[in-house]
């Protein structure tokens, strides 16, 4: 059974950092594209960043580019989501997700076939 676990989040001033953190287990590591999704209050969930089954591809928001960095550990089937410089819209519930890779250069960030329970960041001025 596949199975997705967050952990990372926290409450921090504007400005500060974090580093979000999702172990997958239940199928080969290396056969997933992985991202991040986040949902503040009233909205509905929106891609944050992706990254290929190798690590060697990714994909950011416009939001977040520059500030937010994913990256992936074989060895500890754990994918990253590295955040600087948060700001108050930051603020949400941040889930990774799984899609079966296709073995491209490019993250697919669509039709995530599995989530996590989601972690809270919440960010204040």
């Amino acid at each position: 059974q596949v199975h997705l676990a967050e952990s990372g989040g926290g409450s921090v001033q504007a400005g500060a950092s974090l580093t979000l953190a999702c172990v997958v287990s239940g199928r080969a590591f290396s056969t997933w594209d992985l991202t991040w999704f986040r949902q503040a209050p009233g909205k509905e969930r929106s891609f944050v960043a992706g990254i290929t089954w190798s690590g060697g591809g990714t994909r950011y928001a416009e939001s977040v580019k520059g500030r937010f960095t994913i990256s992936r550990d074989s060895s500890k089937n754990t994918v990253y989501l590295e955040m600087t410089d948060l700001q108050p819209e930051d603020t949400a519930v941040y889930y990774c997700g799984s899609v079966t890779t296709r073995y491209g250069t490019i993250p697919i960030t669509n039709g995530i076939e599995y989530w996590g329970q989601g972690t809270q960041v919440t960010v204040s001025t």
